[in-house]
């Protein structure tokens, strides 16, 4: 039966593509590397730049605004206790490196999640390319990409890219379409614009399925920090890498354990952005505000009524 079958040559074909364009487009690829090193080393030496408790303080206050007073007790002794385990700078490149890749990835995909939403043909068209994108094991990612770029943030970054794509534009189109039709209807008939139909009705009431798109996106690129250390991408995934070449459990599970607490910062900044708590300073002060108001409109309104 197997020598039945010809011999399928598809790896071949892929190979003689991609040297094709590492040799006919060197110049966009070096471009492409070039601004991916200095967007990453230069987010990477700003978050550096200041000292090391004075971010940990700041990261804890954007808790409190953003979430609750326990997720900024949380991410005060989280970055803390990542500074006492000296894996500091690391944690800053490996921030750096998985909020440039995400940006770059949310850029991307929610226009095309928006465009596979409004058109079936799209969608149809999408949708296989990234089973393709997501079912491929990650280690694959890193061989053209290291073919193009060399080693260092540039493939780590492409690599992070590609493969944490997906569910931003899937959940995007799935926001989109959830959006009750009737509503959208009712904007059309007060003569909305298709943009102004977006913009207005259909992104503020799919935001919370976006939003929730760009934490599994954020997710699995701090899951790709850990390959891109094979690449010699700086950051906590080149010590795991260094820990298992020298089966040092120590220094492993202390750049993991900084790795898990980047990933619960993320994700749980990213959801409140997405779907409010109410436990917020930023909420604790609006309804203090709004109560004020409501005090004094009832104050005004009691003087008017003795007056009379």
């Amino acid at each position: 039966m197997m020598d039945t079958l010809p011999h399928l040559p598809l790896g071949d074909r892929v190979d003689t593509g991609i040297r094709w364009i590492k040799d006919n487009l060197s110049v966009v690829l070096d471009g492409i590397k070039d601004s991916l090193e200095f967007l990453v080393e230069g987010l990477s030496d700003w978050l550096l730049t200041l000292p090391a408790l004075i971010v940990v303080i700041l990261f804890a206050l954007l808790a409190l605004g953003i979430r609750s007073v326990r997720f900024a007790v949380f991410a005060l002794l989280g970055m803390a206790l990542i500074v006492s385990m000296e894996l500091w700078e690391p944690a800053m490149q490996t921030l750096a490196m998985v909020l440039i890749a995400t940006l770059i990835a949310v850029v991307i995909a929610i226009p095309i999640g928006i465009l596979a939403a409004r058109n079936n043909t799209v969608s149809a068209i999408v949708r296989p390319v990234l089973d393709f994108m997501q079912t491929m094991p990650a280690l694959v990612y890193l061989v053209p990409v290291v073919i193009f770029f060399s080693i260092g943030y540039a493939p780590g970054v492409v690599a992070t890219i590609v493969f944490s794509m997906a569910p931003g534009v899937r959940l995007t189109e799935l926001g989109i379409r959830q959006v009750d039709k009737e509503t959208v209807e009712a904007g059309e008939a007060f003569g909305g614009t298709p943009w102004q139909i977006l913009r207005g009705i259909q992104l503020p009431l799919g935001l919370p399925t976006i939003m929730a798109g760009v934490n599994q996106v954020i997710m699995l690129a701090l899951s790709m920090a850990v390959m891109a250390g094979f690449v010699g991408a700086d950051g906590l995934g080149k010590i795991v890498v260094e820990s298992l070449a020298r089966v040092n459990v120590s220094l492993g599970f202390e750049a993991g354990l900084a790795i898990v607490i980047l990933a619960i910062f993320l994700d749980r900044s990213t959801a409140a952005i997405g779907q409010p708590t109410g436990r917020s300073l930023s909420a604790l002060l609006r309804r203090r505000r709004t109560a004020t108001r409501r005090a004094a409109d009832e104050q005004q309104n009691s003087q008017a009524v003795t007056a009379a």
